[in-house]
């Protein structure tokens, strides 16, 4: 069965980059019948919380993404542990004493002299006495994982036959200097023990996915099917970052962007489907193929956003808004129909509802009073329907020889107070003839 997993670290609130491939990997599961696993790399115990793990399961629960398995790392440390013993006895695993500055003065000396700044394997060397000398200094060792140098190639879903020279690659760090685990070797782990069957990420993962493939090897275990999607970009191509405003989805929730805009806007930017409504993520799972990701930059634009945000709810039936819409003082289906087409988020409906309810100050120029007084007196007996507007202001336009924006402007300004607006036709009979009638006198 295919398995795949989304693993976030639980140090902050996802943002819309986090959101892209959560929703690549929950539409793969559902177009193969498979599960979504929600894999929490929480091995860094001091930025790790289960506050950040909490709202991570929220951001994605709001997305419309539930997983079928929950997993922590820090609840599977003795599988890396032993997977750590297995690398130490085979000679793939050894330890480092190095500082960061001392590392970082080798990495310049060898910008200096042309050579690549990658690790030179100097720990190999050490002397059983050089050892006992740094840890007598009380230096912990970090632990590097001796790469085998070969190229590594494999499959891509997206982007086709890919290769990875690890000849060119410093040894990874896995383990540090406080014995803690960096992500890479509990990753490897947790796919193999998990039966991850694909592994769906960020294109800037490709040379890692060379390194882990390697780890596969040398634990007895078989890489995964890798798919590495493009990157969300600014307009500009440049990465996202915080300059652009807020990203993260709590904040596009906070700010009335409704959870299915945001999904498609994350996920399908930067494919061949054009980004426009769809009534579902699981119909728009049965359309997506991970191969019609581009290979270019995927451009998120706060516009297109907006504006796909404003298409959707314009679409929407109230029975599928109803509990939203009654906060915001939308209790009926024919308010929510007369007043949908002029917003682009949902909290904004409020400024419109009060055209209705009111309270509204008419605005009647001097010049306009005498035609908004004509206009009063051939309002039309109740019961009014969506043709009232038509049959009164045809009236109107009989009787005072006015038309076009001359007739109808001061009508709209008289009783909602405003130049622009919802469709009269569609208002008028939900105002009602009382307050139509207040309001133009």
């Amino acid at each position: 069965m295919t398995r795949v997993r989304f693993a976030p670290s639980p140090t902050g609130r996802l943002h819309l980059g986090n959101a892209r491939p959560a929703l690549f990997n929950w539409l793969f599961a559902k177009s193969t019948g498979g599960e979504f696993v929600l894999r929490y790399d929480d091995t860094d115990q001091e930025r790790s919380t289960r506050e950040f793990a909490d709202a991570i399961a929220t951001d994605l629960a709001w997305l419309g993404i539930t997983p079928d398995i929950t997993a922590r790392q820090s609840d599977r440390v003795s599988l890396y542990d032993s997977a750590r013993d297995k690398l130490i006895a085979d000679g793939r695993l050894y330890p480092c004493y190095e500082t960061s500055d001392e590392l970082d003065r080798r990495r310049a000396r060898a910008r200096a002299m042309g050579r690549p700044p990658i690790y030179d394997r100097a720990a190999l060397d050490l002397t059983p006495e050089q050892i006992k000398t740094y840890e007598d200094e009380g230096r912990k060792p970090h632990w590097r994982f001796k790469l085998k140098g070969d190229p590594v190639h494999f499959a891509d879903l997206v982007r086709g036959e890919q290769t990875v020279n690890t000849a060119s690659m410093s040894d990874p760090v896995l383990i540090r200097g406080d014995g803690s685990y960096l992500y890479t070797l509990p990753s490897v782990v947790d796919d193999m023990d998990m039966d991850i069957t694909h592994v769906i990420r960020g294109e800037d993962h490709i040379s890692n996915s060379g390194v882990q493939i390697e780890i596969f090897e040398a634990l007895g275990g078989k890489g995964p099917v890798f798919a590495h999607h493009n990157l969300l970009t600014d307009v500009e191509g440049k990465g996202l970052s915080k300059r652009l405003g807020s990203l993260s989805l709590s904040e596009f929730a906070e700010q009335g962007l409704e959870p299915m805009a945001v999904a498609l806007m994350a996920v399908l930017t930067g494919t061949s489907l054009p980004v426009e409504p769809y009534d579902s993520l699981e119909v728009l799972a049965q359309k997506l193929d991970i191969s019609m990701v581009s290979h270019g930059a995927a451009r998120y634009d706060p516009a297109e956003l907006e504006a796909l945000n404003a298409k959707i709810l314009h679409q929407t039936d109230f029975a599928l808004l109803a509990d939203k819409l009654s906060p915001l003082g939308v209790s009926t289906e024919p308010v929510w129909l007369a007043l949908r087409d002029n917003i682009t988020r949902l909290p904004q409906i409020v400024d419109w509802v009060s055209l209705i309810d009111g309270p509204v100050d008419p605005v009647i120029a001097d010049e306009d009073k005498e035609f908004i007084s004509l206009a009063a007196s051939l309002l039309p007996a109740e019961p009014w329907d969506s043709e009232t507007w038509k049959s009164w202001t045809s009236a109107v336009k009989q009787e005072s020889n006015r038309k076009g924006k001359q007739l109808f402007l001061p009508l709209r300004l008289a009783l909602t107070g405003r130049a622009d607006g919802p469709e009269l036709k569609s208002l008028l009979p939900l105002i009602g003839r009382t307050a139509c009638l207040a309001r133009l006198t």
